[in-house]
């Protein structure tokens, strides 16, 4: 059976979080990072599941109580009790395939997940996925433990089975070492289903740790259409690499051999810790739900211009803004924090 990693906009049972606690990075900020969770998990139950990844019984008890202070349906969610080491669910979260002839048929694909590259602790996050699967899946779902070090932030894929990449992560000798471009490709058709593959030589976010991942940068929407990020300061430490970007976008052709619709996100203006290191806002990062794209904003003239820009993406979907200034104080924002589930996912989750 042929099975084929699904679009981000395909039906969703629910999304992941795994919640941030006194034992991460996380632990000075807190007081205003859990606000943010709290929206999205009020946004996120408006239209699906939740599952909550918690360290411990003490801070599942903590988060019920705060969702349920804050009117979160709680019958909404479901919690998975595992130790964690930080919270990047993109990352260490499953991606999920489906049967090209049945999509009701998925495999749930668990790829190792090494810290980006070994530059953080990441042993218990790479167990978080057996848990979860054990826990909560549907077992009629397949589940496959691979060796391959891949994170989700760093593919996006179509629903013609075309993987967006980029070289400088999925190519960085701390992920495979040992294995070539065509040999990355190889195991990607093989697990992921891709058919074709788009690899972008350029572009970066000063403040990412995570080597480039395709979802700071370029992310697909339907009809074959691309939404990137633009910078158009010159003075802008990024400008040189971005533009190189956008021209390679340019020459970029679908499978019936048309050029992608490109669709350009303004750059927010420059954000900066207390230690003067600057933080990696963009609007690509945003995530995909049932009927609504929940977009990062950062309290810049820009934000409205970036909604508008992603509606015209995703004309189908509601547009939602929420802010994740406190976010990229730990240098991601609201896509990397998250881990869609699609549709027959979770054992008996029909709402």
């Amino acid at each position: 059976m042929n099975f084929r990693l699904l679009p981000e906009w395909a039906e969703q049972d629910a999304v992941m979080l795994t919640w941030p606690h006194q034992a991460t990075d996380w632990c000075d900020n807190l007081t205003a990072v859990e606000p943010v969770y709290v929206q999205l998990c009020q946004h996120i139950c408006n239209a699906e599941q939740l599952v909550i990844i918690a360290h411990d019984e003490a801070l599942k008890t903590h988060i019920s109580q705060l969702l349920h202070t804050n009117a979160v349906d709680l019958s909404r969610v479901h919690f998975v009790v595992t130790p964690c080491n930080d919270t990047w669910a993109r990352d260490h979260g499953p991606l999920t395939c489906a049967a090209v002839a049945d999509n009701s048929q998925l495999k749930i694909v668990d790829f190792t997940f090494n810290g980006w590259g070994n530059k953080f602790t990441s042993e218990l996050d790479n167990k978080i996925n057996a848990v979860l699967v054990k826990q909560l899946a549907d077992t009629r779902n397949q589940y496959h433990v691979l060796d391959l070090v891949l994170e989700g932030g760093g593919v996006e894929i179509d629903q013609h089975g075309v993987l967006l990449t980029t070289s400088e992560c999925l190519l960085n000798p701390n992920r495979n070492p040992n294995l070539t471009q065509q040999d990355i490709e190889q195991c990607l058709r093989e697990q992921l289903g891709a058919t074709d593959f788009l690899w972008v030589d350029h572009g970066y976010l000063a403040g990412d740790d995570t080597d480039s991942h395709i979802d700071t940068l370029v992310r697909f929407a339907p009809n074959d259409t691309l939404v990137y990020v633009k910078c158009d300061d010159k003075n802008d430490q990024h400008f040189s690499a971005l533009d190189a970007m956008e021209k390679q976008l340019q020459g970029f052709k679908t499978t019936t051999a048309k050029p992608y619709t490109l669709i350009d996100l303004p750059w927010p203006k420059a954000v900066f810790n207390d230690d003067g290191d600057r933080l990696p806002a963009t609007y690509a990062n945003y995530l995909i739900i049932n009927g609504a794209v929940l977009v990062p904003i950062y309290a810049d003239a820009n934000d409205e211009l970036a909604l508008a820009q992603i509606q015209t993406a995703y004309p189908e979907h509601q547009i939602i803004g929420v802010n994740c200034l406190p976010i990229i104080h730990q240098f991601g924002s609201l896509h990397c924090i998250t881990m869609q589930l699609p549709r027959g996912f979770l054992a008996g989750a029909s709402l």
